[in-house]
């Protein structure tokens, strides 16, 4: 067991801090403040395979493990936890559709999305199915040559302002559950969708959240991703991955506060003194740390769980992105809150960092479903032994 960086992921983690700091720190705050969607960033974070980080060579992405890009997205998340988190989004459809698509289709988006050119959305969540994703109404209806699509998701991120959608709808009856469910790569553009308001939101700013309909749109039959049927099945293995890119930019955003509070408590003076003297406050530096490095630890198990195929891997994503997004958000409050009156407006970036952080402990599965997720397999005679 080596918890050592090679020097290849120390590469990865480098560029990609420099990368941060000189194309995401400079800007975030302003696109946080007016809602800017940074697609050029973006493009950039593409060129250096960022759009592409575990998606297929054959899609042209870099088929990296998941481990190594937890490396990449913690290092943006520190200074950007909004633009970042979206690229997760994207590397995640990204990897989907290099891993099901028909060859075709593949080959034509592939490339695209994995360089940045083109952004891709994940659309599962509907207004009345988010905890319970099973239950989905959008339907697709296999009409000679082409799927008809009609219904409507919600709370999806870049929603009219990406390019493609990978998409979940119901092929089977009312009935049908899980089994039901079915995949789909569907062109944004295509006639027939139309796009809800921006939302406005507490934090992730800097990404568009739209809801979506779907009114008779056509898409050839070979846009299905993988077969009839296993569209849950791919989407449960998508979210896999998104548990964990989600739980790495809680880290990221921590480390960053974490950061950030450290220079505070060393430059801030009372009482004639550093603040960074006052034992209570390195007690709390200290649990700020202590959680922070357990929570990272959490994380890349779980990714090396998920490389490596494992049995349990899925409860262990879970996990990780319970404890990283609770712990995350904590390290960020508490960040704040040694910031005093200075962390809460945005002169600093400890507020920012906070909004940003909260809503990881709601999307790809909310904390209280990583619960049920892990609460049943704890329940299976073997768990105790197998899960540690």
């Amino acid at each position: 067991m080596d918890f050592e960086l090679t020097e290849e992921q120390r590469a990865f983690a480098q560029t990609a801090r420099e990368f941060a700091e000189g194309q995401l720190a400079p800007h975030a705050a302003h696109w946080d403040e007016e809602g800017i969607f940074p697609r050029e960033a973006i493009a950039k974070a593409g060129e250096l395979g960022f759009c592409g980080l575990y998606a297929p060579e054959a899609a042209g992405g870099l088929a990296l493990p998941r481990l190594d890009a937890t490396l990449v997205f913690e290092e943006m998340a520190a200074v950007d936890p909004s633009t970042t988190a979206f690229i997760t989004i994207h590397n995640m459809a990204t990897w989907m559709l290099g891993t099901w698509a028909t060859p075709a289709v593949r080959d034509h988006w592939g490339p695209l999305l994995t360089t940045g050119e083109k952004l891709a959305s994940y659309c599962l969540t509907e207004p009345g199915a988010g905890s319970d994703a099973a239950s989905l109404k959008t339907r697709a209806e296999l009409v000679g040559h082409e799927y008809v699509i009609n219904g409507s998701k919600a709370f999806i991120s870049g929603a009219g302002s990406t390019d493609v959608l990978v998409l979940m709808a119901r092929t089977g009856d009312a009935s049908s559950g899980a089994a039901g469910i079915s995949a789909f790569v569907v062109p944004a553009d295509a006639p027939g969708i139309s796009y809800g308001k921006k939302e406005q939101k507490m934090g992730w700013n800097s990404q568009p959240t739209r809801t979506i309909s779907f009114d008779n749109v056509r898409i050839p039959a070979d846009h299905l991703l993988g077969r009839e049927g296993e569209g849950f099945k791919i989407a449960m293995k998508g979210l896999d991955g998104g548990r964990i890119n989600i739980a790495t930019c809680s880290v990221g955003a921590a480390q960053g506060a974490l950061q950030h509070a450290q220079r505070y408590m060393q430059d801030r003076k009372q009482f004639g003194k550093p603040i960074a003297s006052f034992q209570a406050l390195q007690f709390k530096l200290a649990d700020m740390a202590t959680e922070l490095v357990a929570a990272r630890q959490m994380v890349r198990l779980a990714a090396s769980k998920l490389d490596a195929g494992a049995r349990d891997a899925s409860t262990y994503c879970a996990m990780a992105k319970r404890f990283a997004t609770d712990a995350g958000f904590n390290v960020v409050n508490e960040a704040l809150q040694l910031h005093g009156g200075y962390g809460y407006i945005r002169e600093y970036p400890l507020e920012r960092l906070l909004r940003d952080a909260r809503v990881h402990q709601i999307l790809e599965g909310t904390n209280e479903i990583m619960r049920v997720i892990i609460g049943r397999r704890m329940l299976d005679g073997d768990a105790p032994q197998t899960i540690r």
